[in-house]
């Protein structure tokens, strides 16, 4: 043990050591009731690295007296799966124990390896225990996961990271101490990841020993952590969470957390390009013709960044995503199109009126096409009033209701004017 890392040395013995997951091991809570039960059941652990799902397998196999067979989606196949169900078959057949099987990454697993769990779970032969930085809806079979339970564990707060530094140096790091404004920068580098915290104080540890020193201050850990990278997953579920605050932010109007979120992105390391075009999005979907400009700059920011490049092109798509955020906000194109697209998809093939057809041939002119279609141009106010566009028997759905802001007052009033000369058109016409 003393030659494992420091945070398999400090690994909790039991439930009470764990630091964190209060919400699921508090008194009363789910995975407490699940351990003073005395009855496991199958379950996935979903959540982040490093904030205790391998722990909580472990001492749930402690705790149930239970046989813990561990494999990783990553490293293993159906020959893995195939001998851990042969182990538990020995086990149970043995020793009558329950056995545990635990399937870290478990989504990295595919279709047909996931369902090769399905009829053991059912048999009762092990206890099935997942773990997964992806969201099971997504990435775990529903079969699997109506016959398992599933816990949400969150990142680690800076109280929690810091009752583990205590505990690192209390217990095996005595030799060493830490600095105040050192302690503050370990636990903002291991952004709520109790692994990347005890790794990183590890490492720091150990040039501390060479060089002799007896305190870690913000100067070493400088020196020993460069500029440590925050979590960030371009594929998972962190990524899609920070883009789609990102977009509600701007849709919000509030530009600074808008501003927070698109640098957060960008000091994770995303592709600039991708937010350039989630930009461009934003534009249409959210501010749309309330202020066609705001397209117009999101178009020139995405072009600045290609033609100057990073960092400086990271300027333009920032005051972009400042511009979007206070622009006046419409999304009454985007819900138009959408009650098109439905109404289309479920309609018949409605033909052209007669009048709207194209003539391009004397045939066509004499079977009508195009006739008695008037020329908006030379009708007054360039509108051809009462004149239907619309296939015949088709009433007029107004799935275009402009909101009253920015340019769409104008165009709300616009269409008010032109159906005011339909209505008189009609008029006229009994």
């Amino acid at each position: 043990m003393s030659q494992a890392p420091l945070a398999e040395r400090l690994r909790p013995k039991n439930i009470d050591e764990v630091v964190g997951q209060q919400h699921l091991l508090g008194p009363g809570k789910p995975l407490r009731v699940a351990f003073e039960s005395g009855e496991p059941h199958s379950m996935i652990l979903w959540g982040p690295p490093g904030v205790g799902k391998t722990t909580l397998a472990r001492l749930m196999a402690d705790g149930f007296n239970a046989e813990f067979i561990a494999l990783s989606a990553v490293l293993s196949g159906v020959k893995d799966i195939r001998d851990a169900v042969e182990h538990a078959k020995i086990i149970r057949s043995n020793s009558g124990r329950r056995t545990i099987l635990f399937v870290d990454e478990v989504h990295r697993f595919n279709k047909s390896q996931q369902d090769a769990f399905l009829p053991h779970v059912e048999s009762g032969l092990f206890t099935f225990i997942g773990a997964t930085t992806e969201n099971p809806s997504f990435e775990v079979n529903n079969a699997l996961l109506s016959r398992a339970a599933v816990y949400v564990l969150q990142s680690l707060g800076n109280d929690d990271l810091n009752t583990l530094l205590t505990r690192a140096l209390d217990e095996i790091l005595t030799d060493l101490t830490l600095s105040g404004e050192a302690r503050d920068m370990l636990v903002m580098s291991a952004d709520g990841d109790a692994r990347k915290l005890l790794n990183n104080l590890e490492i720091t540890a150990q040039a501390a020993t060479t060089k002799k020193q007896a305190v870690i201050d913000v100067t070493l850990l400088k020196e020993t952590l460069g500029d440590a990278m925050r979590r960030f997953d371009n594929k998972g579920d962190h990524f899609y969470d920070q883009i789609s605050a990102l977009h509600k932010s701007v849709r919000g109007s509030h530009p600074d957390a808008a501003l927070y979120w698109f640098t957060r992105m960008l000091d994770g390391g995303v592709d600039p390009r991708y937010l350039a075009r989630r930009i461009i999005r934003m534009a249409w979907e959210d501010i749309g013709l309330a202020d066609p400009r705001a397209a117009q700059i999101a178009n020139e920011a995405a072009l600045t960044y290609e033609r100057l490049g990073s960092p400086e092109g990271e300027l333009a798509l920032a005051q972009a995503v400042i511009y979007m955020a206070i622009a006046a906000k419409s999304n009454a194109g985007y819900m138009a199109y959408n009650k098109a697209r439905a109404f289309v998809k479920q309609d018949t093939s409605r033909e052209v009126p007669v009048h709207l057809r194209n003539a391009p041939t004397r045939l066509m002119k004499e079977l009508g096409y195009g006739h008695e279609y008037r020329y908006a141009h030379d009708e007054p106010n360039a509108y051809a009033a009462g004149e239907t566009y619309l296939p015949d028997g088709m009433k007029e759905p107004g799935w275009y209701q402009p909101v009253p802001r920015g340019l769409e007052i104008k165009i709300g009033d616009k269409l008010d004017f032109l159906a005011e000369l339909d209505r008189q058109a009609e008029k006229k016409k009994k």
